[in-house]
């Protein structure tokens, strides 16, 4: 690949830092949550059209933003980039002087860099443009509600927001990585996350006499051993199926078997196959595990979010545009996760990659996300955006 704007990039990056900065910081202390998010999208809006370019509002919160040529104009679709824009209801115990105002909501998954990346992103995309150097269009992704199910994904493929786009990419902050390198992967980088419910019912009774009734405890004690055990042995276990209860709740007395009890968890799973199939198993399952004592049960399974699968061209573009942005040893294989993330939907209808931005300050302290004590080097930022605004905006070299 080839990067006939780097330099051009990396001036306009460097003299837009401390207006993202500020700006990352503004929206860190005003988080909002899942399709909550209007003075972030108003906030998103009104920068960019104060660069000349024109936010197109979605319908509920979030935005898309195209900058440079369309399709019937430069012979190529367009390259897409996606920021999730929500916060967590999660109270921030960051101590930092800019953080949330808003009481039980905060970034701690770190959203607000994400934002802000593809914001400057934008911002330089509209320089180069506005000088007419930007030769392939582009679509900037301001995407909400990536932090429920269904996520907001699902609501911006329906309002089209693919149309004309060829391939699709996304960063995620991860604080476990130091700032100044990307973690990547080609394939499975997440897992499928759905949520499980198992209702288990009979008349009840005694628990001197169990064998008149069926024991709904005694049925839930096994579903929630038998079962992931079933499963372990069904299904492949290349593909990372894991079922893990996380609630169970039946009774209110010491010798009274309940008429109810209910049981609920995650099942994840990093093969797109092996997920489908694995609802069809786990329903079998719990089904003949709970036959054998006289009880009624009912299993909820609410799909969540697919796998995000790397396709690998496109992991191989965004790992070439760290390596001219950041140097030859800037990127890191990294693990996979069993945890969800919405953009998998967007990989559902065109190739792209997300891969993992670093945001541990070199030799500081480490943390994680989805805590309220989260902190991030706030030169992640620049890191992010000298990375995406070449990989939106690359040549392919044909020597």
């Amino acid at each position: 690949m080839n990067y006939p704007l780097a330099s051009q990039i990396d001036d306009y990056a460097n003299a837009l830092r401390e207006e993202l900065i500020t700006f990352r910081r503004d929206i860190h202390a005003h988080p909002e949550t899942a399709r909550q998010e209007h003075r972030t999208t108003q906030r998103i809006a009104e920068r960019l059209a104060a660069a000349g370019l024109e936010p197109q509002l979605l319908s509920g919160t979030g935005l898309i933003c195209d900058i440079g040529p369309g399709p019937e104009e430069c012979g190529a679709p367009r390259v897409a980039l996606r920021a999730d824009i929500d916060a967590l209801p999660l109270q921030e115990t960051s101590g930092l002087s800019f953080a949330s105002v808003n009481e039980g909501v905060s970034h701690a998954c770190g959203h607000d860099v994400h934002t802000t990346v593809v914001l400057g992103v934008g911002l330089v995309l509209a320089r180069l443009a506005q000088h007419g150097e930007l030769t392939r269009g582009v679509r900037l992704v301001f995407q909400p509600a990536e932090e429920v199910q269904p996520g907001g994904a699902l609501d911006l493929l329906a309002q089209d927001v693919l149309d004309d786009v060829g391939e699709i990419y996304a960063l995620h902050t991860e604080p476990k990585l130091d700032c100044g390198l990307i973690g990547s992967r080609i394939g499975p980088i997440t897992s499928a996350c759905d949520t499980i419910t198992v209702t288990v019912t009979s008349h009840g009774g005694h628990t001197s006499r169990p064998h008149l009734t069926g024991d709904v405890v005694y049925a839930l004690g096994e579903i929630i051993t038998e079962v992931p055990a079933v499963l372990g042995r069904r299904m492949d276990p290349r593909a990372g199926v894991n079922l893990t209860w996380g609630t169970v709740q039946a009774g209110s007395a010491p010798n009274a078997i309940p008429a109810s009890g209910i049981l609920m968890g995650t099942l994840r799973c990093l093969e797109v196959s092996t997920w489908e199939q694995a609802q069809h198993v786990l329903n079998d399952t719990v089904t003949h595990v709970a036959s054998a004592y006289g009880v009624e049960v009912a299993v909820h399974h609410q799909r969540g979010v697919p796998p995000v699968d790397n396709d690998e061209e496109c992991t191989l573009s965004i790992e070439a545009a760290a390596r001219d942005a950041l140097g030859a040893h800037s990127v890191t294989l990294t693990e996979q996760s069993l945890g969800g993330e919405d953009f998998a939907w967007y990989l559902t209808k065109v190739p792209g990659a997300l891969v993992r931005l670093g945001t541990r300050t070199p030799g500081g302290k480490t943390y994680d996300i989805h805590r309220g004590d989260l902190q991030i080097d706030e030169e992640s930022l620049m890191v992010g955006l000298r990375t995406l605004a070449r990989v939106a905006t690359a040549t392919v070299d044909v020597s």
